[in-house]
């Protein structure tokens, strides 16, 4: 006797099918076999499956019962598999409708018989609308997989699901997901004085720029930081789906938020909370969570030095590749790197107030857990001053509202072109319209400041997105010098 049932995982951030394939045999003895690398949740399955099917009222096989997960090579984590295993088995025994294989289940059972949400729901409508099927969850994960698109059905209960896959019962289709709190973005009319830091965060928002502020504490680098945010489009429909997917296989609750996310993660979390990783099956970190939108590092030298070197490859690739016995991923990283630093320990280095009290070489030490390569990859590079008290007391800046009006304008020029200036190769910006007088001061810079053959494509990228933002076809003499000097090659 032989049935089959689909459900889901995720591998990185991507949703695989996998299939439970259940064979009953005759034998002496009663036994209960779950292969295809089931993790010890998994296996416990075996006691959970039994005691629901028994409690719902349905014979369990007495013989020999194998359970397959396929794709085999794949590892497999957690308790979401034993709703459809047990509807396998009972569909094996003649207890529940062949019709099953026509779903996509995924859930916990309980002792009584009962569904209980598990991770991987949004996982499962994506494959269950790919595959033009049903799904099936419990209740309490309905939100999660109707994010999906997919027709999603709760059900409370093994007997309610046998009956679902029957027909006899609709179950239950109330999605209405409820909408996460998360903190507002700080509108830039706040922020004070820093016109050429907000000019820093227009650019960086318009062109996807990675920004590095520096400065003492207090001068409003975190503030500008979370002003981007938003500052930046909305994400599409697409992207958001990636964005709730990321976070569903964060094991975090996913919803679909048109705001571009915003990571903070603090100084000192782990390599594997930021990069990505974990025993068995690697979940993604950080840089994965802040996909499509911004990775804020505050109190940048203050992070471990091998730490962020580990970030140089991948916002540079926008991928993160992580390795483990169980299997090897690859998790998307499209981040835009924004990050705040103090000038020395003290913080007051520079500062026309306040005295430096750090001797220089406890000044040169601290500088020097920031590599060369890792400051190189960032586009534009701003000091951040003490706000005088005539600003304070002054009317603020411009609002966000219209700042995003710009930027999102020079975005649709970008994209017009095929991708985001940050991402323009070397050819591409070669064939990109340039007036003779901007190469010829980035010529100039290049002998006089040293730059290298990366920071000389990162300051054509920046010179190309204020074109933009003025609305030119052709980067001019102006838009490179303030390329330049957003750099800190002036």
């Amino acid at each position: 006797m032989f049935a089959s049932v689909t459900s889901a995982t995720v591998v990185g951030v991507e949703p695989r099918a996998v299939r439970v394939e259940v064979s009953l045999a005759t034998a002496q003895r009663e036994t209960f076999t779950i292969v295809g690398l089931p993790d010890t949740a998994v296996r416990e399955a075996r006691e959970r499956v039994r005691a629901a099917i028994t409690a719902t009222g349905l014979r369990f096989h007495r013989g020999k019962v194998t359970v397959n997960l396929a794709p085999a090579d794949v590892p497999k984590a957690g308790s979401a598999y034993d709703l459809p295993i047990a509807l396998g088995v009972a569909a094996a025994l003649g207890e529940a409708p062949r019709s099953c294989r026509e779903v996509v289940a995924l859930g916990e059972l309980a002792l009584d018989g009962t569904v209980r949400s598990a991770r991987g729901a949004l996982a499962a409508g994506i494959v269950a609308r790919q595959r033009g099927q049903r799904c099936l969850l419990g209740v309490s994960a309905l939100a999660e997989g109707a994010l999906s698109g997919a027709e999603v059905t709760g059900v409370d209960s093994l007997a309610q699901a046998i009956a679902v896959v029957a027909g006899t019962d609709p179950g239950t289709t109330d999605t209405a997901p409820t909408p996460p709190s998360r903190d507002p973005a700080v509108d830039l009319a706040s922020v004070r004085g820093q016109e050429v830091a907000r000019r820093a965060v227009e650019v960086a928002a318009a062109g996807g720029h990675h920004l590095l502020l520096s400065g003492a504490p207090g001068s409003g680098k975190t503030m500008l930081a979370r002003a981007l945010a938003g500052v930046l489009p909305d994400l599409t429909e697409h992207e958001a789906l990636d964005v709730a997917q990321a976070h569903a296989a964060a094991g975090r609750p996913p919803f679909l938020d048109a705001r571009p996310p915003f990571r903070s993660p603090h100084h000192t979390a782990t390599p594997a909370a930021i990069i990505g990783g974990g025993s068995g099956m690697p979940v993604p970190g950080e840089l994965t969570l802040a996909d499509r939108g911004v990775l804020f590092l505050d109190e940048l030298a203050e992070f471990p030095p091998y730490l962020l070197d580990t970030l140089r490859q991948p916002i540079e690739e926008g991928a993160v590749h992580v390795a483990r016995k169980g299997a090897s991923v690859s998790f998307p990283c499209r981040v835009q790197v924004v990050a705040a630093t103090n000038p020395c320990p003290c913080g007051f280095h520079g500062d026309s107030r306040s005295p430096c009290r750090c001797a220089p070489a406890a000044v040169g030490r601290y500088r020097a857990r920031l590599s060369g390569p890792l400051v190189d990859r960032f586009d534009l590079r701003v000091p951040v001053h003490r706000v005088e008290p005539a600003e304070l007391l002054g009317p603020g800046g411009e609002a966000t509202a219209s700042v995003r009006g710009r930027v999102e304008v020079a975005r649709r020029r970008q994209i017009d072109r095929g991708v985001l200036n940050r991402a323009l190769d070397r050819d591409a910006l070669d064939a990109l319209p340039w007036d003779p007088d901007a190469h010829r001061l980035a010529t100039r810079a290049i002998e006089r400041f040293d730059l290298t053959a990366r920071g000389w494509d990162r300051v054509r990228r920046v010179a190309r997105t204020i074109a933009d933002l003025a609305g030119d076809d052709s980067a001019n003499a102006d838009h490179m010098a303030e390329a330049l000097g957003l750099r800190g090659a002036v």
